[in-house]
């Protein structure tokens, strides 16, 4: 329990930092001046209409707590003449410019969870007065939501775009712990019990890559890198586990120092690139070792894999350390039908422990997809090719591994050695995005390539077969 107790404490820490922060504290004080200042326009409409069931309306929404979120009822009206009361998306009667607006409203995902903010409960209320200013009101997750400006551009973009509105704004509330925990249900499936690592379960489809080497220093952590970015660029959804705890590098490679956000127990990964991550240094202050035993780092790896809302993701990739340690051995308990993929040099020593890491399958009765040679030589402005750390190394693991486990193991592909790999991967700009026609970056796309279509199998699927009645 340690290591969840580790996460959440750091969540709840940059959630309180937000909550206490002028900022925060200036933009509710406004919120709230703005809602008062609503209400007491909207009894004064009601009164001036002389409806006394608009009147008693009017008073019991300003008798309510300061503060509490929910949807508030607005008093329209429409250039057609008459009026409208519209209430957390349920209007009556709906106006065709509304339903246009509500279909618009569906088109905004949230930058997060990746689902329609319709579909989210997040819509608390749309209003729209005879000028054509369309104001809608939108419930966020948490406070100080980190992605909340793109979510305000991506909304004004989309009801900008419909007929008849000129202008539009934006209120955000948040949330309440009952619509949060709600919406955490919803995402779950409405379960309610323990937390499951949905790619473990028997009608995933996910892909599960695990990045392996039997040593550090080969390159594993840009073959990870790379090859999520590339098949996100394809079109596939992809999660990134840095699952290297000790290690820790996926962020800085995909170049996002975005903190992740909790809606109860649920973790939302921050994304970079297309691509979605977890990391442990997503939980550290600044550069701080973590020095932790096997108990905590199995407790990390599968938090990060049941706490995290994922999606519906086509390929998850997770860089793990070097060797055969811990971790490599309760991605096995946790994830037993992940597909290990070995990194190595073309150096003969390097190869020889990359072998190792490969021999685990033996014991976990896992699937070896293939080799990726990382480094093989570099490219000489001659057009000649100095290798650096020898030749066949990968070849020879690969046919080393096949032997070993009696299947076809391939050399997935052989990447050069380029400093525009490093580059940008310090920059956070992978080099497949970067310089996609930079012999790297061609070799990484090619395995990506390879990794984004795989033949289907019925094995460990139930076929549905029932014995017949004699």
């Amino acid at each position: 329990m340690a290591a969840r107790d580790f996460l959440r404490s750091e969540l709840n820490r940059l959630s309180e930092e937000l909550d206490d922060s002028p900022q925060r504290r200036h933009t509710v004080e406004r919120t709230e001046q703005r809602r008062l200042a609503r209400r007491q326009a909207e009894r004064a409409d009601a009164l001036a209409f002389d409806d006394p069931a608009d009147d008693l309306a009017a008073d019991s929404d300003l008798q309510g707590p300061p503060g509490l979120d929910r949807p508030q009822p607005t008093k329209e009206r429409p250039a057609g003449g008459g009026d409208r009361t519209s209430m957390g998306g349920m209007t009556a009667p709906a106006t065709t410019l509304e339903s246009a607006i509500q279909a618009a409203l569906a088109t905004v995902d949230d930058p997060e969870i990746r689902k329609p903010i319709t579909e989210l409960g997040m819509v608390r209320s749309v209003a729209v007065d005879a000028d054509g200013l369309a104001e809608i009101g939108i419930l966020l997750t948490v406070v100080g939501c980190p992605l909340k400006d793109k979510l305000t551009s991506d909304i004004t973009a989309a009801v900008g775009s419909v007929a008849g509105v000129t202008r539009v704004k934006v209120d955000f509330g948040v949330m309440t712990a009952e619509q949060r925990q709600s919406l955490q249900q919803s995402l779950r499936g409405g379960a309610t019990a323990e937390p499951v690592i949905p790619f473990a379960q028997p009608g995933s489809r996910t892909r599960v890559y695990a990045v392996a080497s039997g040593k550090g220093g080969v390159g594993k952590s840009s073959v990870t890198v790379n090859l999520s970015v590339a098949l996100a660029a394809r079109g596939l959804a992809v999660g990134v586990v840095d699952a290297d705890i000790y290690g820790h590098s996926v962020p800085r490679m995909l170049g996002t120092d975005d903190r992740p956000t909790q809606v109860e127990d649920m973790i939302m990964p921050p994304q970079a690139h297309g691509v979605r991550v977890i990391s442990i240094g997503m939980f550290t202050a600044g550069n701080a070792a973590v020095v932790w035993r096997g108990p905590m780092l199995h407790r990390a790896l599968q938090q990060f894999l049941a706490d995290v809302y994922w999606g519906d993701l086509d390929v998850l990739l997770l860089d793990l350390p070097p060797g055969t340690g811990d971790v490599a051995i309760s991605l096995a308990q946790l994830l037993p039908s992940a597909e290990i993929i070995v990194v190595t040099t073309p150096q003969t020593a390097a190869a020889e422990v990359a072998e190792r890491a490969g021999a685990i399958v033996l014991q976990t009765h896992q699937r070896l997809v293939g080799v990726v040679e990382n480094m093989s030589w570099l490219e000489l402005p001659t057009g000649e090719r100095m290798d650096i750390f020898g030749t066949g190394g990968g070849a020879t693991l690969a046919a080393t591994l096949s032997r070993m486990v009696g299947a076809d193991v391939p050399l997935l592909g052989q990447i050069p050695l380029d400093t525009r790999v490093r580059e940008a991967g310090d920059a956070g700009t992978p080099i497949v995005l970067t310089e996609p026609t930079a012999p790297a970056a061609a070799a990484l796309s090619a395995v990506a390539d390879r990794l984004a279509v795989r033949r289907e199998t019925l094995a460990g699927k139930s076929l549905g077969l029932r014995p017949s009645a004699r």
